[in-house]
């Protein structure tokens, strides 16, 4: 029997499963995420993280969500920062990291914070993507069994949908309509759904509902995609806190530069998980 060594890592709530790509190359990574994320039967997590050496800079990230698709992070992005300098993967405090989203700039902060650049959002309906005739997706109208309801669409390295409301949803409504959304035959990748509150004009409040993941306590693509929508709006200024159930983070953001996302990012434990098996 193998013994994966692997680190839990955490991002205001947002929990990942973190291994070497060493470790695990000769696996199915897709299928090790949907064996290593899911709660109770295993180790349990948001996304499975696979962290290696980069052909361009010095670290490489992967990451997983729980059904095994291939997904940009923010909160990931952040949680690799700090487990490539506690394994000596670089020595600095600004380094750069490889995605699936491109080359991200990452900077270790003295307060053990981490502000990590995402690019810049991206409205295009291709870009998105999202099926949709209308140039201007920031207002698009998703109709659904029982009501119409407009999101802003747009990618921040991964699909999201901002849906601005008064209130947070009931569970009733967040787990019906959620999904429904999510897999809407507009956003052929699916889509993330952000219910969102402003607050005041520095502040947000989300309820988060992430592709291949479903209910999530923090999402920072997610963050800075609701940040970027509401600016837009004219509702909150160029750099906010936007407030989830797992803690805050700071987005900051000025047209035509790349999004900033700071927040915390945590070891939780380091652990061995007996793999037997991982099926295709």
């Amino acid at each position: 029997m193998k013994l994966l060594p692997f680190s839990k890592m955490q991002g205001v709530g947002n929990d990942f499963v973190v291994v070497a790509e060493e470790m695990v190359s000769s696996l199915s990574l897709p299928a090790l995420a949907r064996l290593l994320c899911q709660r109770r039967f295993s180790v349990g997590a948001d996304g499975l993280l696979v962290v290696g050496r980069g052909e361009r800079a010095p670290v490489r990230m992967r990451m997983f969500n729980p059904d095994g698709s291939e997904d940009m992070c923010g909160n990931g992005l952040r949680c690799v920062a700090q487990w490539a300098r506690r394994r000596g993967l670089v020595d600095g405090s600004c380094f750069i990291v490889e995605t699936v989203d491109g080359d991200k700039q990452v900077e270790l902060l003295p307060d053990g914070r981490v502000r990590v650049e995402l690019g810049e959002p991206r409205f295009a309906p291709e870009e998105v993507p999202v099926l949709a005739e209308e140039t201007d997706v920031l207002n698009l109208p998703v109709s659904l069994p029982h009501r119409q309801v407009r999101v802003a669409a747009l990618s921040t390295g991964s699909t999201h949908s901002v849906l601005f409301v008064d209130t947070l949803p009931s569970d009733d409504l967040f787990w019906q309509e959620s999904p429904m959304i999510e897999n809407h035959p507009l956003f052929p990748q699916r889509t993330s759904v952000l219910w969102t509150v402003v607050e005041s004009p520095s502040r947000l409040r989300m309820r988060i509902w992430e592709r291949g993941a479903g209910e999530t306590l923090a999402c920072g693509t997610g963050a800075c995609a609701a940040a970027v929508a509401a600016q837009l709006r004219g509702l909150t200024g160029k750099t906010v806190e936007v407030h989830s159930a797992g803690g805050v983070l700071q987005v900051e953001w000025h047209p035509g530069e790349p999004m900033r996302l700071t927040g915390g990012a945590d070891l939780v434990y380091e652990g061995w998980y007996p793999l037997e098996e991982v099926k295709a």
